[in-house]
């Protein structure tokens, strides 16, 4: 077990990623909290969801950034080596394709911070998503 300095809570993994005190209550307060060098990233990020999906609600679940009508569409978290899409099993399924080259796994796209982000591709599985939460 890990403990943390500075909130006393306790991990199983060491220097796990978590927030100290209250989780944010919004998206720009989370995109406030991270590193200022990958601020401007996730703005576009967080701009790029929007268009792509303006019906759907903006809101922070399990301390991540989200998106939702019916159910979850798209969610995205910063590690400290990349930033996570999340978008679920089958949208990475029926992406693969133009998901070659990224790190996926689990319903989830890694970006590590060396790479650009492919912001017209995350729009379209955005949509797709979208659609999908619709239908269901």
């Amino acid at each position: 077990m890990w403990t943390c300095p500075k909130c006393g809570r306790s991990f199983k993994r060491t220097n796990q990623d978590h927030y100290c005190g209250k989780a944010p209550i919004s998206v720009d307060e989370y995109i406030m909290r991270q590193d200022e060098s990958i601020q401007p990233t996730l703005v576009c990020l967080k701009n790029t969801i929007h268009d792509a999906i303006p019906d759907a609600e903006e809101t922070i679940a399990w301390g991540m950034p989200s998106w939702k009508k019916n159910d979850y569409i798209i969610q995205f978290a910063v590690s400290t080596k990349h930033i996570s899409v999340y978008v679920g099993q089958e949208a990475v399924t029926n992406f693969n394709e133009r998901l070659k080259g990224f790190d996926i796994y689990k319903g989830g796209i890694r970006f590590k911070y060396d790479q650009e982000m492919p912001f017209s591709l995350i729009s379209d599985i955005a949509k797709w998503c979208f659609v999908i939460d619709q239908t269901s």
